[in-house]
């Protein structure tokens, strides 16, 4: 684990539903493999939420977005996040949703923390492309060297469209292909195109490396598009997800599996030790998932991205409950893929 000041883990299962999910606490779980979260040296990476407004609405989304959804980030906001970004200059600005690039103060949001010399992440799920005034996205991106890591459920339609929807692969395929055309996922350009893989269902994710190399193979072959690498990300019991758990009758035995795949190794790569999350009202949360739960940072901490210290929030106390056994299964799981070889 990285050098630092051990941190206590804030219990933050504060029902005896949220504790039932789980046969033990996550915090016993970390403390019984004899380990603690320990802080990061600096704050590097500030995700963003911009709301959940979607052009898409997956089964498997921890966000719970879609077409419907209100919750937008609102000008004031991002400005103030801009500022943030220019004051303490974060080394990554990571920009989610929804589809992110649906707010209106997207393209300033990205613009300007690049002007402030951040590296910009989106996650693009591909089919907004399409979406009215979203057609020059990709030469957007490469102007700006945005980093894309995009979700592809499968390499197959039947799977990719069962999941995001009929069509969705097809569409996928298509600004793929578009992004490939200006650089983007080609060897030698630059331009770092990136998949994710999430479980269709309630298992695990296959190993990372062996899931990627079927990938790269397949839409080779069967499309002629090429990626860069591919994330496996654990289902978070989460929204959506935790929905479809509950109605499948699921709930109890994934987090069961969770628990007993739980790789102490996972600890010191958690996404939480480097990160700020802050939501499209400008709160800030230890993580994304954490924000869909309404799970804010330590109550001695500031609590919005007006008020951020680096300083303060570089030795935090992590915020944690049953979900935080996704991010620690097996090879582990955060927003870049596994974190365990």
């Amino acid at each position: 684990m990285s050098e630092g000041k051990a941190l206590p883990v804030v219990n933050a299962e504060t029902t005896a539903a949220a504790a039932a999910r789980a046969p033990v606490s996550f915090d016993g779980r970390v403390a019984g493999a004899g380990l603690t979260l320990r802080r990061a040296v600096a704050v590097e990476t500030l995700q963003v939420n911009v709301g959940k407004l979607c052009n898409q609405a997956c089964k498997h989304c921890h966000v719970d977005a879609g077409p419907k959804r209100t919750e937008i980030m609102s000008e004031e906001i991002a400005g103030q996040i801009i500022e943030a970004v220019r004051r303490h200059r974060f080394k990554t600005v990571d920009i989610t949703g929804g589809a992110p690039e649906l707010n209106p103060s997207f393209r300033r949001l990205v613009t300007e923390s690049r002007n402030a010399g951040a590296h910009v992440i989106v996650r693009h799920n591909l089919t907004v492309l399409f979406e009215p005034g979203q057609e020059d996205l990709p030469d957007f991106f490469r102007a700006r060297g945005v980093e894309v890591v995009s979700s592809l459920p499968y390499f197959l339609a039947q799977q990719t469209d069962a999941q995001r929807g009929r069509g969705v692969f097809a569409k996928s395929l298509e600004a793929l292909r578009r992004l490939n055309e200006i650089g983007y996922g080609i060897e030698g350009s630059g331009l770092a195109l990136h998949l994710v893989y999430n479980p269709a269902g309630a298992f695990l994710p296959p190993a990372q490396s062996s899931i990627e190399a079927d990938f790269k193979r397949e839409l080779r072959a069967r499309h002629g598009v090429s990626f860069n690498s591919l994330y496996t990300i654990t289902n978070m019991p989460i929204r959506r997800f935790l929905d479809y758990l509950r109605r499948t009758g699921n709930e109890e035995r994934y987090m069961r599996k969770l628990v007993e795949a739980f790789n102490p190794q996972a600890v010191a790569g958690l996404m939480c030790r480097t990160l700020v999350s802050v939501d499209w009202t400008g709160r800030l949360y230890d993580c994304d998932f954490n924000q869909m739960l309404d799970l804010g940072v330590a109550p001695q901490l500031p609590r919005t991205i007006a008020d951020f210290d680096p300083r303060e929030f570089a030795g935090r106390e992590i915020v944690t409950a049953a979900h935080c056994f996704g991010c620690t299964a097996g090879a582990g799981s955060s927003c870049g893929g596994s974190v365990v070889s």
